[in-house]
């Protein structure tokens, strides 16, 4: 008996014309010993050096070629317009100048001043308000005068540190006529007064890095020493502290090349006077150089000052961080 196949009629309006099977593409896929074949390579060793090259012309062109053209410059005589070669005696004119000896005595004081009173006051007051309920208001508080530029701090401190200031001003209406002084006018004082200037700006930034560091000292090991007994001092010295280096490691870097470069507010209060008095190696550079024109020994002046920042920097990071190679090297 012959079976009949009724041919399909066409689909049934609404309804979905089947889609045939679509064909799967196979993806080569290599095996750990096809990774990478014995003899390829994926790149030489300059492969890299063209998208290299315009950061390595940037750092020559801005840090390279100033620096030993200042080293090349400061062998010279000139004044911006002549140049005469006079070897090493513009750095045996240091050795004999009372203006230089000044300098370098005042940077040593900046370095201890933005050592002791930034760093120690930024960690006091991150401690202090670390678990205050409204820590986190008083630390913003604190870190808004380091949202201020440097020209404006040191217009504000002006304001109030000149002999007719707010400072002598508020001392006279409560009768202390007695410690009113010229606090810019005189050294040491003067030097002091632009130190603490330069603490009550800095203070905020040491604020802000020492509190990221106290968050993130590990609540177990705080815990730990609780139940042992540590309160007070025995956990801020033996627990929080070492917990801290590695942040107090940066801080302390930041405030001694920061110090060494002290230039705009000394600049703004003083200008480095009365008399030079008050001037730092950067200012007395700036001075020598774009004032005076003494253009190779404000070259020679800039490299001792060069060549104690990096020298202060390296100490104490081989000092802190023993552990690293380049260190040890």
């Amino acid at each position: 008996m012959t079976e009949m196949v009724t041919p399909a009629g066409p689909p049934a309006p609404g309804a979905r014309t089947p889609r045939p099977p679509r064909a799967r593409r196979r993806v080569p896929v290599r095996g750990p010993h096809q990774a990478v074949r014995p003899g390829a390579r994926l790149g030489g060793p300059l492969a890299a050096l063209p998208w290299a090259l315009p950061a390595f012309a940037f750092v020559g062109v801005l840090l390279v070629y100033p620096f030993v053209r200042s080293v090349y410059g400061s062998f010279f005589e000139d004044n911006g317009f002549t140049s005469e070669f006079t070897g090493f005696d513009n750095y045996a004119r240091l050795a004999d100048d009372p203006v230089f000896g000044r300098s370098l005595l005042n940077t040593l004081l900046w370095v201890a001043g933005t050592l002791l009173l930034p760093v120690l006051a930024g960690l006091v007051i991150a401690v202090a308000t670390h678990r205050l309920r409204w820590g986190g208001a008083a630390q913003l508080v604190i870190v808004l005068p380091f949202a201020i530029s440097g020209t404006a701090t040191a217009a504000l401190w002006y304001f109030m540190l000149s002999s007719d200031g707010a400072v002598n001003q508020a001392l006279r209406a409560v009768g202390l006529d007695s410690w009113a002084q010229t606090w810019l006018l005189e050294w040491p004082q003067n030097t002091l007064a632009l130190i603490v200037a330069s603490t009550w700006q800095a203070t905020g930034l040491n604020v802000v890095l020492f509190a990221i560091g106290l968050r993130a000292v590990p609540r177990d090991t705080v815990e730990a020493a609780q139940l042992d007994g540590a309160t007070g001092w025995r956990m801020f010295r033996h627990i929080t502290l070492p917990q801290l280096r590695a942040v107090t490691v940066v801080v302390v870097g930041m405030a001694i090349v920061n110090s060494l470069k002290a230039f705009d507010m000394i600049w703004i209060l003083t200008q480095g006077g009365p008399s030079r008095s008050s001037e730092t190696l950067a200012l007395t550079m700036y001075r020598e150089t774009f004032r005076l024109f003494h253009v190779g020994y404000g070259s020679a002046i800039a490299l001792v000052l060069s060549v104690v920042v990096v020298a202060s920097s390296w100490l104490y990071l081989r000092r802190q961080m023993p552990d690293t190679g380049w260190a040890k090297a």
